[in-house]
């Protein structure tokens, strides 16, 4: 093992001609000139080194190398990749690693254009953000200190699209933004249509936050009522039933909007005495309080495969071995961050919540010989995400032994148990560009066909 604190590379797998178009494009350093300085093998070298410096405030300079080299291994041989901002920004002076935010909006001028503000921070930075727009007034309803009326939360989402399409994300990606309102939400109508052009708000996703009230009222083919939230009071009332017929049209025209179950994500807070959860990240695979950021990473499955006795089988003491590096990888980079405001900063800090995930699901399944579509690939893989989950879990533990419990947790759900390292550990992350780089098939989602092209990833250029 090396004394002397530098990370020695090891030998790489070949990268595709797709991943260095990528890694060329958005990830590799370029100098004032904006001539390419690094190659893919010092780009996760400069990773690696730069999270593993996180290791010194609990162990010696051997401690810090020998972590450094197994992060190397794993991003080098394409088995663990962490999320976009941490593949562009680690050891450079930005220092920006999450990908995901949550910020509140309040229904005041004030607020909303705070939160603009810090939205424009992040995206510079990196990172995506999530918001619910359900505290701000209806539209047309009374603004008294300007004896006006208000033009209602659709409107500032569109000013949030707009200024989104002038900020690309640390100046290599375009923002993205998760838009939520509420079912009761007297504009909620209006919300359901306003992508419905296929034009507008091309950088929001957009969700209703459906409660168990709703799905009730739904099921008992009941009336509706929206609730002006500066009031309190009910607006008018409508089919259930009709509401429901208008979100699937819409959604199966456009895509938008989605569906937020806020009762059950609030079910499984792990810190509801903090704060509800209103939102989440961009993709709403991570539900987070108001300020939380997260830090997002993925298991490369097609390359967790071993010859057994009757052939290629899952390599479950690799994924274990992948698990437990990737999870202290990502609250290392919770201790390194550069956060773009203070009260996210702490937020993320008291919580530490992360979120890894896997990819190369599909490619799996080919290689084991198993139909995407069959019974075998759900059971087979309720098994690899139960085991991924329970290893985690271990592993979050063993860090809070080894480095405290996050700070929240006597706040927390698991209070009367093991502590815990972080408040999250898991999340199953779209994996669209880091699945490139990896060489395998993104996230959870099977293969479009047997050959494709991708088109207008970059600049206009098929991929």
């Amino acid at each position: 093992m090396p004394r002397t604190g530098r990370i020695t590379i090891r030998t790489m797998n070949a990268l595709s001609p797709n991943a260095l178009q990528i890694l060329k494009s958005r990830y590799l350093l370029r100098d004032t000139g904006h001539k390419i300085i690094e190659s893919p093998d010092q780009l996760f070298e400069r990773v690696a080194k730069a999270v593993a410096k996180a290791e010194s405030k609990w162990g010696d300079l051997k401690t810090v190398v020998h972590w450094g080299e197994r992060f190397l291994e794993i991003m080098s041989n394409l088995e663990f990749l962490p999320n976009s901002p941490t593949l562009m920004n680690a050891g450079t002076t930005k220092g920006q690693l999450s990908a995901c935010f949550v910020l509140p909006i309040d229904d005041n001028l004030f607020s909303i254009f705070t939160t603009l503000r810090d939205t424009a921070l992040i995206h510079q930075s990196g990172g995506g953000t999530g918001f619910n727009f359900s505290n701000l007034r209806p539209h047309g309803d009374i603004v008294s200190s300007s004896s006006g009326v208000s033009s209602g939360p659709i409107s500032f989402i569109r000013i949030f699209d707009v200024a989104t399409e002038e900020i690309k994300q640390g100046g290599k990606r375009r923002g993205a933004n998760m838009g939520i309102l509420d079912i009761n939400h007297p504009d909620i109508e209006d919300f359901i249509q306003c992508k419905s052009d296929g034009k507008s708000l091309r950088n929001f996703n957009l969700s209703i936050g459906l409660s168990d009230a709703f799905m009730h009222c739904l099921k008992n083919n009941g009336q509706w009522q929206l609730i002006n939230p500066r009031t309190g009071k009910i607006t008018r009332s409508l089919k259930a039933k009709f509401l429901w017929r208008k979100i699937a049209e819409e959604a199966w025209k456009t895509g938008d909007p989605g569906l937020i179950f806020t009762d059950n994500i609030n079910a499984h807070n792990p810190t509801p005495t903090i704060a509800d959860i209103e939102a989440t990240n961009p993709c709403g695979e991570m539900p987070l309080l108001n300020y939380e950021s997260c830090n997002l990473g993925s298991i490369n499955l097609s390359r967790m495969i071993t010859n057994g006795a009757s052939g290629p089988e899952p390599d479950w003491d690799k994924i274990a071995s992948t698990v437990h590096t990737g999870i202290r990888f990502l609250d290392d980079v919770v201790e390194v961050n550069h956060y773009p405001l203070e009260m996210i900063a702490k937020m993320t800090r008291a919580n530490r919540k992360i979120g890894l995930g896997v990819m190369g699901w599909a490619e799996m399944l080919i290689a084991l010989e198993i139909p995407y579509a069959s019974d075998e690939a759900v059971q087979l893989g309720g098994q690899i995400m139960q085991f991924v989950q329970e290893q985690s879990n271990q592993s979050s533990k063993a860090l809070a032994k080894e480095r405290g419990a996050f700070p929240n947790w006597e706040k927390s759900i698991y209070n009367k148990g093991e502590p815990y390292r972080n408040a999250t550990r898991t999340a199953i992350a779209p994996t669209g560009t880091i699945s490139i780089i990896a060489g395998t098939s993104s996230s959870i989602e099977p293969l479009y066909g047997l050959y494709h092209r991708r088109r207008k990833i970059l600049s206009n250029k098929s991929l």
